[in-house]
């Protein structure tokens, strides 16, 4: 896992924050509290960015890289699933043909429901 210090260590945004939840059993998940975390191939937010789904907002507490190696049954608990194996058959399963590399490095954004 790299940790950047702030956003100066971080590299420009690849994708605007409303790309970052897309998929609608995704975003049942984020409402009901199930997904904390999403991982994409590039960065699409800011920590303290702020995302709105389906009328609620959800606030972006940290953004850091990390490989796939690295994953574990706690991140899989993040993006809503029991395990890292239902993680990824879940992504694999959108991105046929595409393998997975441990060394393959994505982008960790993790949120939380925004109270103002």
């Amino acid at each position: 896992m790299t940790q950047h210090k702030n956003l100066e260590d971080l590299p420009p945004k690849t994708c605007t924050i409303d790309r970052l939840v897309t998929k609608s059993e995704d975003i049942q998940k984020v409402i009901q509290g199930k997904k904390t975390a999403t991982r994409r191939n590039g960065r699409y937010a800011d920590v303290g960015e702020v995302m709105e789904i389906n009328g609620e907002k959800f606030v972006i507490v940290r953004v850091y890289s990390q490989t796939l190696g690295d994953l574990s049954d706690e991140h899989a608990q993040q993006e809503g699933f029991n395990t890292i194996e239902e993680y990824k058959e879940s992504i694999l399963s959108y991105h046929p043909g595409m393998p997975w590399l441990p060394k393959m490095r994505v982008w960790v954004h993790e949120y939380k429901a925004f109270n103002e």
